[in-house]
């Protein structure tokens, strides 16, 4: 539940981001959002201090093995997993990917993989394995319209009760997201999958695991994968502030029982997240995205700083395998600053962005999703919408509009979620929607700006449409 008395010092906030300075508003922050100074400095770091292989006794591997350690612990907090069960990788996808080939053996013939349209990392590696394996079947979790909300086609979401039904004794894996990155929605996930593993379970499933897509959700909420009772979990640091680089949750159950290596074989990885890493991963970036965590603890009230200490396993310790002492701190205070994201978000983003869009319903406006007044508390401020009636290139013509300020970044798209996009009815043209997305270093004074350059563009845009339909 959200605090009722919250406040981000927003001035400071942006001071870790050197890319605001130029005072460029970043309006894509779904596509990526800035990054922090801090992660900049941890990279550079790296590179200049302990750019060589760890496990080594030499000193510069000591220093190399320590830091990936210390950025495997932070992202174990971010998650509320153990290091054991955190993984990285060059992309979301590629981590994804990797998941789906691992797991390949233990899906049976005739069992059964639920996915939805959103974004693809989550469905193409399920599409390409049921393509591999034609004895394993794919069945689709549909979008539907937002009871209340019926007036407006493109107002659909991923409910619970269109999924239940197609859960049978033989549904294996169900991939769907934490938040799609068009809707905007962060979905109940420990409510979806108490219900999914219930019905399972009623039904007479051999094995139900589920894997959560957080890229879109990680920004704006903290994730929990151990509440949320999940097995697999992603998301891209480059959209939390940091670098270009894939993370994922396996849950230990899982590394032992559901997954085989794709590894060398006489590496002696079973039962652990190294399963999953085929190849290097970038060093650098590891531990850059160390950085993510200590600036998010600074949006808490008391700031507190990570404790390793070394676990008690003698071979670890000389490895560099460190535990997170106070860990449940760290959580806490993980939760009090996203709390006062999503609130801030929320008053700021999310409220005047959707009002303003739903005024301009007799232009045509309609958003892509839950634009529903007063405002969710479940809604992130991701916000796509289209224009009726503009036809081919209406949706760009906007997003050019405010491109030529060159002072606002914003972009037309289906952003890797074609299933979704490509299935909205009336058909939307290019399959192209307007999207603003922001995160809590964008300003009030921003949200203004964008609200009065989008009512310009919409005005420009539609009225040139008309006169040249008369």
């Amino acid at each position: 539940m959200m605090r009722v008395d919250t406040s981000l010092d927003i001035e400071d906030i942006r001071g870790h981001f050197p890319a605001l300075k130029s005072g460029f508003l970043f309006g894509d922050n779904s596509g990526g959002s800035q990054v922090l100074s801090e992660v900049a400095s941890r990279t550079s770091d790296y590179l200049l201090e302990s750019s060589v292989s760890g496990g080594a006794d030499y000193p510069a591997s000591q220093l190399a093995s320590k830091r990936i350690a210390e950025a495997i612990a932070s992202a174990a907090v971010l998650w509320n997993a153990s290091p054991a069960e955190v993984l990285f990788g060059p992309s979301s996808t590629a981590v994804v990917n990797n998941i789906a080939l691992a797991i390949d053996d233990d899906i049976n013939g005739g069992e059964e993989i639920i996915t939805t349209g959103e974004h693809e990392s989550n469905a193409t590696p399920w599409k390409r394995l049921v393509k591999r394996r034609p004895n394993v079947n794919l069945k689709f979790w549909n979008h539907t319209p937002i009871a209340g909300r019926e007036s407006n086609p493109y107002a659909v979401e991923f409910s619970v009760n269109t999924l239940l039904p197609l859960i049978t004794k033989r549904t294996r894996l169900i991939a769907f997201s934490a938040t799609s990155n068009i809707l905007g929605t962060a979905n109940d996930l420990k409510e979806i999958i108490r219900r999914a593993r219930e019905v399972g379970k009623r039904r007479g499933v051999r094995k139900i695991e589920f894997i959560v897509d957080c890229v879109a959700f990680s920004p704006h909420r903290r994730i929990d994968v151990k509440d949320w009772d999940v097995d697999y979990a992603y998301f891209s640091f480059y959209k939390i502030f940091g670098p270009h680089l894939g993370t994922a949750f396996v849950r230990e159950s899982a590394l032992r029982t559901s997954l085989t290596s794709l590894v060398h074989h006489f590496l002696k990885v079973d039962g652990t997240s190294g399963m999953l890493l085929p190849g290097g991963h970038g060093a650098e970036t590891v531990y850059g995205s160390s950085a993510v965590l200590p600036y998010l603890l600074s949006l808490s009230s008391w700031k507190p700083s990570m404790v390793l200490q070394p676990t008690s396993d003698a071979e670890a310790f000389q490895r560099h395998k460190y535990e997170v002492a106070n860990f449940a701190e760290l959580r806490a205070a993980l939760g009090e600053a996203f709390d006062s994201i999503a609130e801030y978000e929320q008053k700021t983003h999310v409220e005047p962005v959707i009002q303003f869009l739903r005024s301009k319903w007799d232009r045509g406006v309609r958003v892509v999703g839950d634009d529903s007044l007063p405002v969710r508390a479940d809604r992130t401020p991701t916000i796509s919408f289209v224009v009726l009636g503009l036809g081919s290139g209406g949706s760009r013509r906007i997003v050019q509009h405010l491109d030529s300020s060159k002072q606002i970044g914003i972009r037309n798209g289906y952003f890797y979620t074609y299933g979704l996009v490509s299935s909205l009815q009336p058909p939307i043209p290019d399959l192209n929607v307007v999207r603003v997305s922001f995160v809590h270093y964008t300003t009030e004074d921003e949200i203004s700006r964008v609200i009065r350059a989008l009512d310009s563009a919409i005005g420009a845009v539609t009225s040139a449409e008309a006169s040249n339909n008369v």
